[in-house]
């Protein structure tokens, strides 16, 4: 059960997308720091900047959450 409080928390916070990314799609540069990974997660403003990549869905999730985001998946 959620109370008031909680919903204004999440309410008040910015979303942010979560979508994968394929790495070959990435600059050269990047391609090479993510070696042995064929895919990472964006984490992308409500305006399309990207904010972060990291390697798994989970992890992009946490990483919005650690930064009072509100995380929503993008397929």
């Amino acid at each position: 059960m959620t109370n008031e409080h909680d919903a204004a928390a999440v309410q008040s916070r910015p979303i942010v997308y979560i979508r994968p990314v394929a790495v070959a799609d990435l600059p050269a540069e990047l391609r090479q720091q993510a070696r042995g990974v064929d895919t990472l997660y964006a984490i992308g403003s409500e305006t399309g900047e990207q904010l972060a990549l990291v390697k798994d869905r989970q992890l992009a999730f946490v990483v919005a959450r650690q930064n009072d985001m509100e995380p929503v998946s993008v397929h």
